[in-house]
């Protein structure tokens, strides 16, 4: 490979990725339901995604000549189609790019509250949260950030050598001659039959005549989602936010209950923001700033955790210190983290070195701290999934980490009738009320209160880690509150404990967020595992994990890229 064609990327010593996984340090760390992910390697570019024909119209475009910024574009509208479930135009994410010139920035294109949604939208006539209201009612769905996200990169980040319309076109083409539904879409549909069933406009769409999903086999045709795209390719972003389009979709939520208007379409914009930044071991992690709480949060236990040895801790210990980072990480997400354009946030104070040793002097290396012990910004004081998540780096030295959802599969379930688009209902992440937990379990306090054109907080983590400058590992997963601790533990079994890339995206994994006072860990996690963390005073519950970390590491001969076997028909493909 001609060295010139990666100007970025430092001379790294490459893990071998091929190799069996090294497990000496985390016994029982595999399961055999799950299966091992299979390494991908290639020298000119990669594109990991939860579906494969999206991934290889990334991996096609990079052929073509273009950046990973491109081939990221081109997926994010793919998806919208062939992975309907999470891939959307009707929701919102957050992508992190990393530029070869060395440059770092964000794009927050997240959903925002329609200007009629206040505090008190989501609590019912005694003044207590309804979940009904924010999960299952067309009040619940945000103004749509997709297409203006992506758009926004294309135009600022993009090689020049496409126009939106040619990124767009393969999408187009897929939603109109129709899709042979597959792997993941297959095992979804029958799962949320309900959902869809409930909105004539969506069982046309997902459902056979006789009310029963479309099953592997059928072919899953989108003629309206069609027009959709072919407008945004011909008129640009303004043609989804003004226009037939913005009118279609305002009636939609407004026949179904909901508040958003056609002045809250035109009014959206899509924030490029500054990225979040930490080092963790000569490495430097650049991840989302607010309104996502990932960065933050990530940045956070990986301060908390560099204080300790867990290369050489053995697998208990490791696991044990790993969940009490958790604990206080999540504790300050739930107090501080919110719409950094409506409340201040924190974020120097909480990813700074100091305060991750304010908290690492409260852990006890023998016995597990209760929730209701955690002092939120005080240490020292007494007392889906159903988002997805893409990965693509170019032979430039460029690289992406992309993370967009529908909150729930499917969001609301509503299709607005006409176009085709699949709306959320992302406004169930908002604190609906103090210590109401969210559809994922997650509490929040006044800072992520519901409002008026606010961004609801977000735990989408779209990680960029970077070795002398140069993309290492990009890196991202959905899941829901799940999302921080996946990434997490990806970025901990590739820099401390050696794994190769596909062991690290397959090894079973753990959760804690602080309250429930609870550790979910997956399956494969061995019995003496499990009872190591009991021992210590963990509560521990043992179930899957609906995560996906589709994830590629970078060496000085090139790419390996590796889909996460928990989806099926996730791809790693380059070229």
């Amino acid at each position: 490979m001609d060295k010139r064609s990666l100007p970025r990327f430092a001379s790294l010593t490459l893990i071998a990725l091929l190799s069996p996984p090294l497990l000496a340090r985390g016994e029982g760390r595999l399961d055999p339901e799950i299966g091992q992910a299979q390494a991908v390697g290639t020298e000119h570019g990669m594109v990991v995604a939860q579906e494969a024909l999206a991934a290889r119209i990334g991996a096609d475009i990079l052929q073509k000549g273009g950046n990973a910024i491109d081939a990221a574009v081109a997926v994010g509208f793919a998806m919208a189609v062939t992975y309907p479930r999470a891939g959307n135009i009707g929701g919102g994410g957050f992508m992190v790019i990393h530029r070869a010139s060395g440059e770092d920035t964000t794009i927050d294109y997240r959903e925002a509250a329609p200007q009629a949604i206040t505090e008190k939208s989501f609590l019912d006539g005694q003044g207590n949260a309804d979940p009904q209201k924010s999960r299952d009612s067309a009040l619940a769905i945000g103004v749509p950030g997709t297409v203006a996200g992506l758009a926004l990169a294309e135009e600022k980040y993009g090689s020049g050598r496409f126009t939106l319309a040619d990124l767009i076109a393969p999408a187009i083409a897929l939603a109109r001659d129709g899709i042979a539904v597959a792997d993941d879409t297959a095992d979804a549909l029958p799962r949320d039959r309900a959902r869809l069933a409930r909105w004539p406009s969506s069982a046309q769409i997902f459902l056979k005549a006789d009310g029963t999903p479309l099953a592997a086999g059928d072919r899953l045709v989108q003629g309206d989602l069609a027009d959709t795209l072919t407008a945004i390719a011909k008129g640009g972003p303004r043609a989804f936010y003004e226009g037939p389009i913005a009118d279609r979709l305002a009636a939609a939520v407004k026949s179904a209950g909901g508040v958003m208007t056609v002045d809250d379409l035109k009014s959206y914009r899509a924030i490029e923001r500054a990225a979040v930044h930490g080092t963790y071991r000569g490495y430097d992690v650049v991840s989302m700033p607010p309104p996502s709480s990932g960065g933050v949060v990530l940045i956070e236990m990986l301060n908390i955790l560099e204080g300790y040895d867990l290369a050489h801790d053995d697998a208990a210990q490791a696991l044990f210190l790993m969940i009490e980072a958790m604990k206080r990480a999540y504790a300050d997400r739930a107090f501080f983290l919110g719409d950094p354009d409506r409340v201040e946030v924190p974020i120097a104070r909480l990813t700074s070195k100091d305060y991750a040793g304010e908290w690492r002097a409260t852990i006890d290396p023998a016995h597990a701290t209760p929730a209701s012990e955690l002092r939120p910004g005080h240490p020292t004081a007494p007392e889906g999934g159903n988002t997805t998540h893409f990965s693509v780096v170019d032979r430039f030295g460029n690289a992406v980490s992309n993370t967009y959802t529908l909150n729930f599969s499917y969001g609301v379930g509503l299709v607005a009738a006409g176009t085709g688009i699949v709306l959320n209902n992302e406004l169930d992440d908002f604190a609906a009320k103090p210590e109401a937990p969210n559809a994922y379990g997650l509490i929040g306090y006044e800072a992520n209160a519901p409002g008026p054109g606010k961004r609801p907080l977000s735990s989408m983590t779209p990680t960029i880690v970077l070795k002398d400058g140069a993309p290492f590992l990009i890196t991202g997963s959905p899941g829901g509150s799940l999302i921080i601790n996946v990434v997490l533990q990806v970025v901990i079994d590739v820099i401390d404990r050696g794994l190769d890339l596909a062991a690290a995206v397959s090894a079973p994994r753990v959760h804690n967020q602080w309250m429930p006072d609870l550790v979910i860990a997956e399956p494969g996690l061995s019995a003496g595992l499990v009872a190591a963390l009991q021992a210590r005073g963990d509560k521990v519950m043992v179930r899957r994990l609906p995560t996906s970390a589709n994830s590629i590491l970078v060496g000085p001969t090139g790419f390996i890229g590796a889909a996460d076997p928990r989806t099926r028909g996730a791809l790693a493909v380059g070229f």
